[in-house]
């Protein structure tokens, strides 16, 4: 059935997809640590700016040297705050960006499974359907093969088994129904010839070959 065919396509891609869901995820994780990593280093560095400017307007730095390192200090403090938030904006944007891509395979992931209900139900259908035709077929084969010779169904039974479940093939304008090879003439000249009830096999593909008024004999 052309449902396993696709079922069979869509379980590679989800596979390939699966890996890429996964790497996408361990990246959004890592970012994400990489973030709060860098949030707790700006607030750091703002609570130490913060104690210290809060000290100079207590006065409570009254040394001279003191107070023009602490001065220094706040300037340092301030650059590396700057510093620190273009990481931490960096980190977003990038964290940003895998989300955005996480989000899109996992979307896409979703949509194959949902593919993959829908044809697992449509093969369910389509084969319960195939079942009944198939119980309807066999019902009416029944008193058509009881008709025939033993030997002829045991026979057919043989090549459809061997042949894909084709066993028997009309001979229409010369050429067989099972496999499309044209018999030649001398072949025709003895079918031609052959008794009515005989059984004439297709030398190419073994199939039983079943005369009709369209075989060009």
């Amino acid at each position: 059935m052309p449902e396993t065919a696709q079922l069979a396509e869509l379980a590679t891609e989800r596979a390939a997809l699966d890996d890429q869901v996964r790497d996408a995820r361990i990246t959004v994780d890592d970012l994400t640590k990489e973030q709060k990593r860098a949030e707790r280093d700006v607030e750091q560095v703002r609570t130490r700016r913060t104690r210290d400017q809060q000290r100079m307007d207590a006065g409570q730095v009254t040394n001279p040297k003191d107070l023009t390192r602490m001065q220094h200090e706040l300037v340092s403090l301030d650059r590396r705050i700057s510093e620190l938030e273009d990481t931490e904006l960096e980190v977003m944007e990038q964290l940003e960006a895998a989300q955005a891509t996480l989000d899109q395979l996992s979307g896409r992931a979703e949509e194959l499974e949902k593919k993959a209900t829908s044809l697992t139900a449509g093969r369910g259908t389509r084969a319960a359907e195939i079942e009944a035709q198939l119980a309807q077929v066999e019902r009416d084969r029944a008193p058509i093969a009881s008709g025939l010779a033993a030997d002829l169904v045991a026979l057919y039974t043989k090549v459809r088994d061997q042949k894909g479940g084709v066993g028997a093939a009309a001979l229409r304008a010369r050429r067989c129904g099972g496999c499309s090879l044209e018999l030649n003439p001398a072949d025709i000249g003895v079918i031609a010839k052959a008794p009515s009830d005989e059984v004439l096999r297709c030398e190419e593909c073994n199939r039983i070959l079943v005369r009709t008024s369209e075989s060009g004999i």
